[in-house]
C-alpha cells in the first residue's frame, strides 16, 4: 500500500485540455459540502487539475431576505447546481469532487450530487458554526462518511477541538481539519489527510 502522503502537490493547473493518464484505473466520487458562503467552490478551484466546472450565477434583489449575506458583503454569485473538479491522486486513482449549492432550496439536487460519494469534506465558517448543523445532520442521516474542514478566514475564532467537536456534535471518530481554501498547498494537505482517514476506514484502498 502507499500511503497517500507520498502524493505531491501539483505545482499550478496546466492550461488546455487534461487528460486522465492511460495508467488510471480507478475513480472515487468525493463530496464537497457545507453552508452558503463556506468557500467550496473556492476549495474545488484550489484542488482541481482541471479547469473546474461552475454553474454560479450572479446573485439578484430576488435572494435579499433569503440569501443571508451577513459577513460576505463581497460575494455577489452563488452555485446553484454544483461544481466539479479532478485531481489525480497517484498513477492509479482519480478522484472526482463535487460541490454542492449551500442553499436549503437546492437540497433535492445535493440528494443527487451525494449519490454515490466515498465520503464528504464538510466546509465550516466558526465565525457562524449554526449554519453548518443542516449540512452535518444530512449526511450523518445518510451515512456517508466526512470530515469536517474548517475554512480559516482572517478573523476565524480559534476553540480548543474537543470545545468544537462537542459544539459541532460530531463523533470523535470524525476528523476536525483546517485549511485556507484559497491556498492550494493547504487544500491539497487537507484533501491527503481525509483521504488517509478513509484508508484507515477501510473505506478506500490505496494501490502503489
Amino acid at each position: 500500500m502507499a500511503s497517500a502522503n507520498s502524493a505531491e502537490a501539483p505545482a499550478s493547473r496546466p492550461s488546455g485540455p487534461q487528460y486522465l493518464p492511460s495508467s488510471v484505473q480507478g475513480a472515487v466520487k468525493i463530496l464537497v459540502t457545507g453552508p452558503f458562503g463556506v468557500g467550496k467552490t473556492t476549495l474545488v478551484g484550489s484542488l482541481s487539475e482541471i479547469t473546474p466546472l461552475r454553474t454560479e450565477e450572479t446573485m439578484t434583489a430576488a435572494s435579499s431576505g433569503v440569501d443571508d449575506l451577513t459577513g460576505r458583503g463581497d460575494k455577489t454569485t452563488t452555485t446553484v447546481a454544483l461544481d466539479f473538479g479532478r485531481i489525480t491522486l497517484n498513477s492509479r486513482l482519480a478522484l472526482y469532487l463535487f460541490g454542492t449549492p449551500g442553499q436549503q432550496r437546492f437540497w433535492p439536487l445535493w440528494d443527487d450530487l451525494s449519490r454515490g460519494a466515498l465520503g464528504a469534506i464538510a466546509m465550516v465558517d466558526l465565525r457562524r458554526p449554526d449554519e453548518s448543523f443542516d449540512v452535518l445532520g444530512r449526511l450523518e442521516e445518510q451515512r456517508i462518511p466526512f470530515a469536517v474542514a474548517v475554512n480559516t478566514f482572517p478573523d476565524t475564532p480559534s476553540y480548543p477541538e474537543e470545545e468544537l467537536r462537542s459544539a459541532l456534535d460530531v463523533l470523535p471518530e470524525v476528523p476536525i481539519l483546517y485549511c485556507d481554501a484559497r491556498d492550494r498547498r493547504q487544500s491539497y494537505d487537507l484533501l491527503i489527510d481525509f483521504v488517509d482517514h478513509l484508508h484507515r476506514s477501510s473505506l478506500l484502498e490505496l494501490q502503489p
